[in-house]
């Protein structure tokens, strides 16, 4: 029989290509709305589609190891020590892809105590005694040694997947000079880094080489090994047991038990309902039609599914010219275009300058292109319809909306920003950019346009009202994926939040460049005078910043006790240095965690400072979908990471003052407010009790513990209560309260213990709410605002319990975000009702800071408490704190 009629069996190394598959794709770009990282899943089925559709072969099987133990690891426990863990996007992946090979009815083969290269091997060598020819797919180089006449290795490149290497007898000749059966000892002597298997010093593949040309094996060149002379010779008789050990490890295993015989692999038509299953699940859209299509497609089976999937995506609609409309043609147009779409029209602001110059509209068949001039008659109804509360649907709208405002634009009527609807459906997701949004909810490709044209090359007008047009479709597909709370958080909370910040936005907040300037100096001052400290505790000057001289003088130096390892040696991040300190206090460390602290409080002064512009304000950008709890996060400067409690943190503040024209600064804060929250989800009767008495939350719960009475309950007894109260919100062990209160774990235990047997309503509710999550999926605050949580489901346990831990405190802190906002949105429309011109000008965390209007204070502080206060109906008060000053430190309370 010749090799063009033998049957041809493809095995494939399933870790590895999957593997390389996740390093090959950009991981953001895939995941699905539950949070689900598809990107390994994607990039190996296209590889495998590729593979099948090149190589046709008649039988096939996908080996996947079953973990990092086997026999190799029992023979010599450091092989493959030194592997990263796991990319946590990757965990959950390997089970999605042997679910989606399982409807296409492809096999996956394991073996307990063995790796998917023994699997291979093994088929490898029945399959030639069967008569086939093999393909090996891997990007193991151990595999090498499989080639011959029959087997051919097909080993992707560093540029991933899609380009594979075809190595038969004569390209490994071609590449290594050596027989396939001897790359084994080539590696054995030069030592395989990714398995941690550590060759002979200073032998290299040319040496290696060199020496199997003269003594034709590893055994060969043992038996020599004293006629070898020089350097690497004496290395050679010193370390031969590494590379002993090297050759029985990386010998691949010919005659594991398999369950299967190579007959059995033959390829089967797949299963269409499955395959449907699984590829809607994973939202390969595009993907399905390429499975389906295997071999041609043929038969009823790909028939039925390519007739599925057509119905399931079926055709865009033709991209509509954009029309030049203006005075009554567009009044006229605006007005059919409604009827067509009640829902709102799409609307896209053309920005140049951080003003507005045009303006894109949307229906679902048409599209208008407006240029836009300020004081031109024939935009009047642009202009009305803009400033009236029909309903528009924008992406990004907040950017777009603070241009309006710039020109003098009204705005009103915002029923959708489709960045934030996407955020809400996948607040852990990448999708940022309407083209993302576009490729995900209509699986198409937004068309781009180059910079030196006017028009996109696949559209017959311009980019802006084709954006327009995009939007309200992309609207209608987020829309029909929001559940009917989600959809509440989007109308209730977040459309009238975004109007909030664009006013935050464009006020900003004066800050005196004289005092952070001056604050800046003094703080560089302190840096260098500690860093001459720690210079003269170790003698002579070091780098810092630099974690491998730190190392040095730590480890080398002051023989201080290792930290936790970490790829360059071993940590000297902030938490590490810190325990070291409390365990093996030394001046120099004490001298270098002061220099950390100034260093970095001058950076933080320095970006402030940079910030302010001309009229003496800084004006941050308020991120709404920043977070995956709901919580607003702020950047370009964040002022959400100023220290609290420190006097330099304290001095920052003071250079945040009140504005030209303002009294004051009103400050306003929640008191406790997650612990509220807890009280309420949790019905705690202790926690309720403690709260609408109006008690010191910390001192009750402590008298309670401790079994004293308030006034009895010492401030370390409070100090332990509170970091245990906050640390339970959000998932903290024992251990982790021990390190962080500095006290032995037994006694966190205990402190756990007496907690719970005190308020067990608490420790009900914080198992219930994630037992509800593993059947759900997702979390829910009190409003209906959802987070999900795949990890729950997942076979890894370190990112198990790191959703376990994030789903406790999900429905608290996500609920402190939506009472926030509430409040937010009540306060800004109390503020324009009542015709005031005080403003809200920051939101950090759990408090807001008000610019004073002269003769406001009194009615500005009374809406902000009603407003604040009323935000939600709880079980318990929600307090609020309110302070007066020049400036936000004064202000504090």
């Amino acid at each position: 029989m010749s090799d063009s009629e033998k049957p041809t069996l493809m095995i494939i190394d399933g870790h590895s290509l999957a593997f390389r598959a996740f390093y090959a794709l950009p991981v953001d770009s895939f995941q699905t709305r539950t949070g689900q990282h598809t990107n390994a899943i994607h990039g190996f089925l296209s590889m495998l589609l590729l593979l099948l559709k090149n190589e046709r072969p008649t039988h096939l099987a996908v080996a996947f190891d079953i973990s990092r133990s086997s026999f190799r690891t029992r023979d010599y426990p450091e092989y493959k020590g030194t592997r990263n863990e796991t990319p946590s996007e990757f965990a959950g992946q390997i089970p999605l892809l042997q679910e989606a090979l399982a409807a296409m009815n492809i096999p996956t083969l394991t073996k307990e105590d063995y790796e998917a290269d023994d699997i291979l091997a093994t088929l490898s060598v029945q399959g030639t005694a069967a008569g086939y020819n093999v393909l090996v797919v891997s990007g193991d180089r151990d595999t090498i040694q499989l080639v011959n006449d029959n087997v051919t290795l097909l080993y992707p490149s560093a540029m991933g997947v899609s380009q594979l290497t075809r190595y038969d007898p004569a390209r490994v000749r071609e590449r290594y000079g050596i027989e396939p059966h001897q790359y084994p000892d080539i590696a054995a002597l030069v030592g395989e880094t990714s398995d941690n298997l550590i060759g002979i010093s200073k032998v290299g593949e040319k040496t290696a080489l060199k020496w199997l040309g003269l003594y034709g094996s590893l055994d060969g060149i043992l038996e020599h090994a004293e006629e070898i002379k020089g350097v690497v010779g004496n290395n050679l008789r010193e370390q031969k047991e590494n590379a002993i050990r090297n050759r029985r490890l990386n010998r691949l295993i010919t005659d594991v038990e398999l369950p299967v015989t190579v007959d059995a692999l033959e390829r089967a038509s797949m299963n269409q309902d499955s395959v449907r299953e699984v590829f809607d699940k994973l939202e390969f859209k595009a993907l399905l039609d390429r499975v389906i299509k295997l071999e041609g497609g043929e038969g009823p089976v790909a028939d039925a599914i390519i007739e599925t999937a057509a119905e399931l995506r079926p055709e865009p609609p033709k991209t509509p010219a954009a029309q030049f409309l203006q005075g009554e043609e567009l009044t006229g147009w605006i007005a059919r275009a409604e009827k067509e779409s009640p829902e709102g029209l799409g609307v896209t602001v053309e920005v140049f300058d951080g003003r507005p110059i045009g303006f894109g509209l949307a229906s679902p068949t048409e599209t208008v292109s407006l240029p836009w001039q300020k004081d031109r008659s024939d935009h009047a109804p642009l202009e009305t319809w803009l400033a009236g509360d029909s309903p528009k649907i924008m992406h990004d709208a907040k950017f777009q909306l603070k241009a309006l405002s710039r020109a003098g634009l009204a705005f009103n009527g915002l029923a959708v920003d489709t960045l934030v609807a996407g955020w809400l459906l996948r607040p852990g997701g990448p999708d940022k950019t309407l083209a993302d949004l576009v490729t995900r909810y209509l699986d198409e490709s937004l068309p781009v346009v180059d910079p030196n044209q006017l028009v996109p090359d696949d559209s017959s007008g311009p980019i802006i009202p084709l954006e327009a047009w995009y939007t309200l479709r992309v609207a209608a597909g987020v829309l029909a994926m929001l559940d009917d709370g989600s959809r509440r958080v989007l109308t209730d909370i977040e459309m009238p939040t975004l109007r909030v910040l664009v006013d935050m936005e464009l006020s900003g907040v004066a800050v005196s460049h004289d005092q952070l300037s001056a604050l800046s100096v003094q703080l560089g001052d302190r840096a260098a005078g500690l860093a001459a400290s720690a210079f003269a505790e170790i003698g002579r000057e070091v780098n810092l910043g630099s974690p491998k001289q730190l190392q040095e003088v730590l480890f080398d130096q002051l023989g201080m006790p290792k930290t936790r390892a970490n790829k360059t040696g071993f940590s000297t991040d902030a938490g590490a240095l810190a325990d070291l300190q409390a365990s093996n206090p030394h001046p120099f460390l004490d001298l270098l965690l002061q220099h950390r602290d100034a260093t970095k409080l001058r950076q933080i002064v320095e970006t402030l400072d940079k910030a302010i512009d001309g009229t003496g304000r800084i004006h941050t950008n308020y991120l709404q979908i920043g977070t995956t709890t709901g919580r607003i996060s702020s950047n370009d400067p964040n002022l959400q990471n100023i220290p609290i409690k420190t006097e330099e943190g304290r001095r920052i503040r003071a250079a945040f003052q009140a504005g030209d024209g303002a009294e004051a600064l009103l400050t306003a804060d929640y008191s406790q407010i997650e612990m509220r929250i807890m009280a309420h989800l949790s019905e705690d009767a202790g926690l309720i009790e403690a709260f609408n008495a109006g008690e010191d939350l910390h001192r009750f719960v402590g008298s309670r513990i401790f079994g004293v009475e308030p006034a009895e309950v010492t401030p370390q007894m409070r100090t332990k209560v509170k970091a245990m109260s906050y640390g339970l919100a959000y998932g903290l062990s024992a251990f982790g309260l021990s390190k962080q209160l500095r006290i032995e774990t037994a006694e966190a235990k205990q402190l756990m213990s007496d907690y719970f047997a005190r308020f067990g309503a608490v420790r009900d509710y914080l198992r219930r709410v994630v037992e509800q999550a593993k059947v759900d999926g997702y979390t829910e605050t009190i409003f209906g605002r959802r987070r999900p949580f795949p990890d729950l489901a997942s076979p890894n346990r370190v990112l198990r319990d790191n959703a376990e831990r994030a789903a406790l405190n999900a429905p608290i802190q996500g609920s402190a975000a939506d009472i926030m906002k509430f409040a937010m949105i009540g306060i800004h429309a109390d503020l324009r009702s009542g015709g005031l011109d005080s403003r809200m000008l920051l939101q950090v965390h759990d408090e807001l800071i008000f610019d004073v209007a002269p003769g406001e204070w009194d009615a500005l502080s009374s809406i902000v408490t009603h407003q604040m206060g009323s935000a939600a109906e709880l079980l318990v008060p929600l307090e609020v704190q309110v302070g007066r000053g020049a400036n936000w430190d004064d202000a504090a309370h």
